[in-house]
């Protein structure tokens, strides 16, 4: 069996991926679809043939068989991952109602991220923005830091190193890129101490040093 993953090294999406990939220990070719270049090579008609949507990531799942299944959207993607492999579970595992809470915590503080902040910050959206003639800068902030806020107030008070407990979850794979993506626009981290505190934990272990942007191949040096 073989995983490949087409990604951009900056896609916060695609950084979720690679972070749960990491978290998981398991190896993947790596295939970049630059986002800018050629247009965007997520239009490609090669790409749009594993991901109509021409987004990224997309995880190529190859059974020794030869069967290949393209598996598109990053939390269905890591859903997936923890189904197939579930060591290092990224969901709470159980089925008492402790663990159903969790495992919902988990999942709302993931869609805070990926529903209700990442969207209105991608690149189709500023780039709708600046024709409209807003600026997209202002406009990114803004969503980002109620979006922040948000998540800060779901996690304030919990003592534990991650956002739900003592091990990183599908919601760390979210919160990180998140805040990657924050420092990039320019937001002020300064309201949310909780957060930078998972962050710093996050920033030590090695599954998210392995997966952060500026490691990727097809990064551009700052």
């Amino acid at each position: 069996m073989k995983l490949v993953l087409h990604n951009y090294w900056r896609s916060s999406a695609s950084y979720r991926v690679r972070i749960g990939l990491a978290l998981k220990g398991l190896a993947y070719e790596y295939v970049s679809v630059h986002l800018v270049k050629d247009g965007g090579q997520q239009h490609a008609d090669g790409y749009r043939a594993l991901n109509p949507m021409a987004q990224v990531p997309t995880l190529e799942v190859i059974e020794d068989a030869g069967h290949t299944t393209a598996l598109t959207q990053s939390l269905p993607i890591l859903e997936y991952v923890d189904e197939r492999w579930p060591h290092h579970r990224l969901l709470p595992d159980g089925v008492d109602p402790t663990a159903m809470v969790a495992r919902a915590r988990v999942r709302a503080l993931a869609e805070l991220c990926n529903s209700g902040i990442q969207p209105l910050h991608n690149l189709g959206v500023l780039a709708e923005v600046k024709a409209l003639g807003g600026d997209e800068r202002a406009w990114s902030q803004r969503f980002i830091a109620r979006g922040l806020t948000a998540y800060e107030a779901n996690v304030a008070g919990d003592d534990h190193p991650f956002s739900v407990g003592a091990q990183p979850t599908l919601a760390d794979c979210c919160l990180v890129p998140q805040l990657f993506a924050a420092r990039r626009f320019g937001v002020d981290l300064a309201p949310f101490p909780r957060l930078r505190a998972i962050d710093d934990a996050c920033a030590a272990h090695p599954a998210f040093i392995a997966a952060h942007p500026d490691r990727q191949p097809d990064a551009v040096p700052a």
